[in-house]
């Protein structure tokens, strides 16, 4: 079993999620910005053929998709930081364990300890655990 945290670790940790999410939420207004100036229909007038205008719908889907991801990480940063208010950070949602402070230090967002996470992935891949939402 792991040990919770102690008050400097979760100082640091939180201090790593704000941090993130500053950045984060700075790289999603850019990348918003850069999608509004290559959307399809300006990147399509740009290209001569069939082929080219695939490419441009690819790319435009990659930037979706990049900023999608980094929405969903934005979100698991301020689930983090509402539990660090209500004191339940650093406790795997599945089983109620610590989580263990190496892999918070890997992921300060991570909501599972490693054994639940795995099960989890196994269950989503696998379907030999139910996922838990």
């Amino acid at each position: 079993m792991n040990k919770p945290l102690t008050p400097g670790e979760r100082r640091e940790l939180q201090r790593r999620l704000e941090d993130d999410y500053k950045a984060l939420c700075a790289s999603v207004r850019e990348e918003l910005l850069n999608a509004d100036q290559n959307t399809y229909a300006v990147l399509a007038d740009k290209v001569p053929d069939l082929g080219d205008a695939s490419v441009a719908d690819l790319l435009v889907d990659l930037d979706i998709a990049e900023i999608d991801r980094h929405v969903r990480e934005i979100q698991r940063i301020e689930a983090a930081l509402r539990k660090l208010v209500d004191g339940s950070y650093g406790y795997c949602v599945d089983c109620g364990d610590a989580i263990s402070v190496q892999r918070l230090q890997v992921n300060p967002a991570v909501a599972r300890c490693y054994v639940c996470q795995t099960r989890f992935e196994q269950g989503e891949i696998g379907g030999a655990y139910p996922p838990t939402l």
